[in-house]
Order: structure tokens, then sequence, then C-alpha cells
């Protein structure tokens, strides 16, 4: 991971996107911050408010972003994704690709901590016909908790990302995605201690 450098990103230019890409929008709102000191839960940079639905970030940097899907097939399900507006993953480019890969090693780890959740799935979809809804590449990061040894044997996940979504409920989002910055930042400094970064 490079150092963090917030000049790397220019609020005042548009990435090239389709106007109605909903990732765009939340992409120009939410300008990055450096992952190891997440603002407060309580700080404006961070308010879901800002977008309608509320948008809950929990990892901002000058050429990511991840943030809690607002239908999630489970509690936790985070969508990872370039600030450029590119479409599928063959898009990206070579660092955002790096970027991506170490991202999705980091989220999962936190996502695991904060959730108790230690099976889930990583999904990314390329194109309609692979059940691509937003136009704009990510990441899918899905806890699968055991759902079959808490007798629930009438509900089931699929594969790939298709199954029961419900709406996300804004207080519990607000909570989850403060533990899980608070996470990734101690995630994050585990790795740097052990050199893994």
């Amino acid at each position: 991971m490079k150092d963090f450098d917030p000049k790397a990103f220019d609020p005042t230019t548009i990435p090239s996107s389709s106007s109605s890409c909903p990732f765009c929008t939340i992409v120009q709102t939410y300008p990055p911050y450096p992952p190891s000191t997440p603002p407060s839960p309580s700080s404006p940079i961070l308010s879901p408010l800002k977008l309608t639905p509320s948008s809950f970030i929990i990892l901002s940097t000058p050429l990511l972003i991840a943030f809690l899907d607002i239908m999630p097939l489970s509690p936790g399900h985070i969508l990872l994704c370039p600030r450029s507006h590119t479409q599928k993953l063959s898009d990206v480019s070579s660092h955002e690709a790096s970027e991506l890969g170490l991202w999705l090693r980091l989220l999962s780890k936190a996502l695991s901590r904060t959730t108790g959740v230690y099976d889930w799935n990583v999904v990314q979809n390329n194109g309609a016909a692979a059940a691509q809804v937003v136009d704009h590449v990510h990441y899918h990061l899905i806890p699968r908790p055991e759902i079959r040894a808490k007798g629930k044997f009438s509900e089931s996940f699929t594969m790939f990302g298709r199954g029961q979504r419900e709406d996300l409920d804004d207080d519990e989002a607000g909570e989850m995605a403060a533990k899980l910055r608070e996470n990734i930042a101690d995630v994050l400094d585990e790795d740097a201690r052990r050199g893994k970064l």
C-alpha cells in the first residue's frame, strides 16, 4: 500500500462517467481520508445523510472507495470499487487492480472481525449477462453466517450474490460502518507491525 496522499484526489474533477452512476455520485461526495486514522463517526466528512439513499463509507482512498450495500444479502455486505468510472474489471488500470487486490484482503480481515462471521464470498460481476446491476466495476464482500447450525433450514444463501436481500437499516449501518473503519485501522496497524504492508 502506498502512503496516503490526499492530493491524488481532486474533488473538482468529475471522473468520466454516466451522470446516472450512483457509485460516481458517492465518489464525488466523499473525499479520501487516511484509513489508518479515519474520521470520527460524527464527522461531517462521513455523514451518510449527504446522499439519498444514505451512504455508509468504510474506506475512502485516492483510488478506491468502499461502502455498505444498500440491499445487503447479510449484515456487513460491502461494495469496493475504484473511484474512476470503469465498467468492467478488464478496464481498470494495473495500479487500480493492485490496490483492489490489497484492499480485498484487508477488508476481508476487518469484515470477519466486525461481524464475527469467518466465511464470506468475494463476488465480482462483469456485464449485464453476469448479473452486474451498476455499470461501475465493483466487488461484493458478503459475510455468510452459518444459518443451518441455527436451525434456520428454510433460509438459504445462493452463490454469486443472488439470494434474499433486505433494505439496509440506517442505525445498524452507522454502527457497522464505524466498527468496520475501526477494524480496518487495527488491521493496517497489525500488518504494518508484522511487515506485511
